[in-house]
């Protein structure tokens, strides 16, 4: 699957992509509105991405809030549209 960036749209639909530093379980996805989690990157610089598709921004800002109350950092945050 290719992907390209696009301007976002706040109240449409979109495709994320979230990383975060250090690696995140497969359970999490639950958490994160059923995104698909793939980790990477070797232990001292372990990094996961996080990507899917959000409703909204609205969306968006929830699954980031979940993380930020687990006390996970965030490096990046990518508005994606499916090429």
């Amino acid at each position: 699957m290719e992907f390209t960036l696009a301007a976002p749209g706040f109240d449409q639909p979109g495709v994320y992509r979230i990383t975060v530093t250090g690696h995140l379980d497969v359970a999490w996805s639950e958490i994160l509105h059923d995104m698909a989690i793939v980790n990477g990157g070797e232990p001292e610089a372990a990094y996961t991405t996080v990507t899917g598709r959000l409703p909204d921004q609205a969306a968006l800002m929830g699954v980031l809030n979940a993380l930020y109350d687990r006390h996970v950092a965030v490096l990046a945050v990518e508005r994606l549209a499916a090429a």
